[in-house]
């Protein structure tokens, strides 16, 4: 998509990919100190992003100068965030996105488009040259309903809430379910009678397991659960050239000031494998080691950290006082891979398909790799229904859906995770390192 006008030579707007996701929140946080605060909080739109609505960039030479999130809900869109760079092609840029949006979403049938701008915020002037009309008599009233906690320290750092019933929505993996529902959810929702019972609610937790088990999938559950923010800490994101431990520090600092929060950190040994004398990685562990305790005492903060190695994290990081469990998240057995199996299945057709061999043909398949295999039947069923046999198109849509032999042919071209030797590994694991 091209930008029409006197800046077509120069601006690109285009749509949104993951990739673009740190340049924009860098731009969004610019625009909102140069101008007003937001009406929508950065959370919730990146929250949107995730949820697969709208939106779009502009960018001029490769680099990003604009971005535009809007949120639809039936016939209805609201445009969460409009965040253009104030220089001389500001507003020029703004119409260029707004026409972008604009066209996007009346393809998508939308008849009714809202955007509440902060006075004196970029965007006024192209909102009018796009027929939008401003709404007098309307005022805008706020209130934070935080318990006193900082949310703008939240939405810093890409936090969000997630969406209720995520936890429950996972097919399958029944036992790690019912796991994290007792030792960490079940303790902190009902606090008080988990210390009538002298039960200490948990601080800090690590699921592990091999690649593609769901543990990140797991850790937003919890966050679903109790409707606490999700913040995720990305190790490869923290400074270089030595400077890893005083961001670590200053990470854990400002998310110290939130109120509840739910910290996760994937891939965890990146900052927190075996110390193997290298002065960068010592201090960097060392720095973690003198961390946790700290953000231990915040009643209502919980650490998750993930590993697909358990057996490479550093001894002192793993024991009790630190982490108050350490669960194993596995591969499926055949009766999650049937709960899996069939919740895909329902979805993507309404023909009679044995469950069973698919569950047989996947013995070393991961929730990740089903979920692959059931989007490559989907996809071949859909191919077959719009193009016909001999690429020719077919009657009408939707005479064709997936069969028992598009999954197995999907299986087939999908190439497994796990591996037996994984799985022993795993296995191995559990009696070592699991407390539970």
């Amino acid at each position: 998509m091209i930008s029409e006008g006197p800046l077509s030579h120069a601006v690109r707007v285009r749509p949104f990919e993951q990739s673009d996701l740190d340049g924009a929140v860098a731009l969004w946080n610019e625009t909102t100190v140069s101008h007003h605060a937001a009406v929508f909080p950065l959370g919730e739109v990146v929250n949107a992003l995730a949820a697969d609505n709208l939106g779009l960039v502009a960018e001029r030479d490769g680099t990003l100068i604009g971005a535009a999130v809007a949120q639809v809900q039936r016939d209805h869109a609201w445009i969460l965030r409009l965040g253009v760079l104030a220089d001389d092609t500001g507003e020029s840029v703004s119409d260029a996105l707004l026409g972008g949006l604009i066209n996007e979403l009346a393809a998508r049938g939308v008849r009714r488009v809202s955007l509440l701008l902060p006075d004196g915020a970029m965007g006024a002037e192209a909102l009018t040259t796009h027929q939008f009309s401003r709404r007098g008599g309307v005022s805008y009233y706020h209130r934070i309903l935080t318990g006193g906690g900082r949310t703008d320290v939240v939405e810093r750092f890409g936090g969000r809430l997630i969406p209720r019933g995520l936890l429950e929505s996972l097919a399958g993996m029944e036992r790690e379910k019912a796991l994290i529902e007792r030792r960490v959810i079940l303790p902190l929702e009902y606090a008080e009678q988990a210390d009538h019972h002298g039960v200490r609610p948990p601080r800090a937790i690590i699921l592990f397991g091999p690649p593609g088990t769901g543990k990140t999938t797991f850790a937003k559950g919890v966050a679903s659960r109790l409707r606490w923010p999700f913040v995720e800490l990305f190790p490869s994101r923290l400074a270089v050239d030595g400077g890893e431990a005083g961001a670590l520090r200053e990470f854990f600092t400002s998310i110290l000031e939130v109120v509840e929060v739910v910290l996760f950190i994937d891939e965890v040994e990146e900052i927190a494998a075996t110390r193997d004398g290298r002065l960068v990685t010592h201090a960097v562990t060392n720095e973690l080691l003198k961390l946790i305790p700290v953000f231990r005492d915040r009643p209502r903060h919980l650490l998750i950290c993930a590993t697909n190695v358990i057996h490479s994290l550093d001894p002192a990081f793993m024991r009790p006082g630190r982490f108050d469990y350490v669960l194993p998240i596995g591969p499926p057995d055949e009766a999650a891979r049937a709960a899996i199996w069939r919740s895909y299945v329902s979805q993507i057709t309404d023909s009679d398909v044995n469950i069973q061999r698919l569950v047989e043909a996947t013995a070393l398949f991961t929730p990740a790799d089903i979920d692959f295999a059931a989007r490559k039947a989907a996809q071949a069923a859909f191919e077959r229904d719009v193009l016909g046999q001999d690429n020719v198109p077919d009657q009408g849509p939707g005479s064709v859906r997936a069969t028992l032999a598009d999954f197995l042919w999907a299986i087939s071209e999908t190439r497994p995770t796990l591996t037996r030797a994984l799985v022993h590994e795993f296995e191995t694991d559990i009696d070592t390192y699991a407390r539970m």
